[in-house]
């Protein structure tokens, strides 16, 4: 049993190298947030970084890209509604994977305040936040793209988000870096595996039977 705790606790064992790395990104990430603060007061701006939180948070846009599925029923936007909605899973699952193989902890100036936190969520590298964000923006930028107009407030969201996870102490820089080139991964991935329409309607269909000519619950 000694034994077994002894060779455990050898493979938990962070090499030097690395921990340099993370010290330097720990004394980095204190200097901007410091900078930052000396323009952007934290106490009077908590509550918009909370709301840009939220904003991208993983259950809200999962749940909410389901119902929009439901409730928008259109044909012409189902190929992207599936394709977004995968990428949305693909996301969860390797910020997830990640974080539980990593398990990093949380910058020490977080505040116990998080919405949802769920299993992997309580640590720190990468931002699922920030891979999301990148992901959202970049799918409606080139995957799927909106008409031009869009383009900037997407980006600013974007950018607000990732920025805000720094400023709330709970990321570190390098944490946020992760996430966004996790995101232009999963963006690059999405369009290797881009679902045809033809699945996109039968990915439809089964989720909402009744909603489509020709299923067996239309009359």
């Amino acid at each position: 049993m000694h034994l077994f705790q002894t060779h455990k606790r050898k493979q938990r064992e962070v090499p030097a190298a690395l921990q340099k790395i993370m010290a330097a990104d720990v004394f980095l990430t204190d200097k901007f947030c410091n900078w930052a603060n000396c323009f952007l007061p934290l106490r009077s701006l908590r509550l918009h970084y909370k709301v840009l939180e939220v904003s991208c948070h993983g259950i809200l846009w999962l749940s909410g890209w389901i119902a929009f599925i439901w409730l928008v029923d259109s044909r012409s936007l189902y190929q992207m509604q599936v394709n977004f909605f995968i990428g949305l899973l693909l996301d969860i699952v390797f910020v997830s994977t990640v974080k539980a193989f990593t398990r990093r902890r949380r910058p020490s100036g977080n505040q116990p305040d998080m919405f949802s936190v769920v299993g992997p969520d309580k640590f720190s590298f990468p931002s699922g936040h920030a891979s999301r964000a990148c992901f959202i923006a970049l799918f409606f930028v080139y995957l799927y793209p909106l008409f031009f107009i869009f383009y900037m407030p997407l980006t600013a969201w974007a950018t607000s988000v990732c920025i805000s996870r720094v400023l709330l102490r709970r990321h570190h820089l390098l944490d946020v870096a992760g996430g966004i080139l996790l995101g232009v991964f999963e963006t690059v991935l999405l369009s290797w595996l881009w679902v045809s329409e033809n699945f996109a309607v039968w990915v439809v269909s089964w989720l909402s039977d009744e909603k489509l000519q020709g299923a067996s619950y239309h009359v």
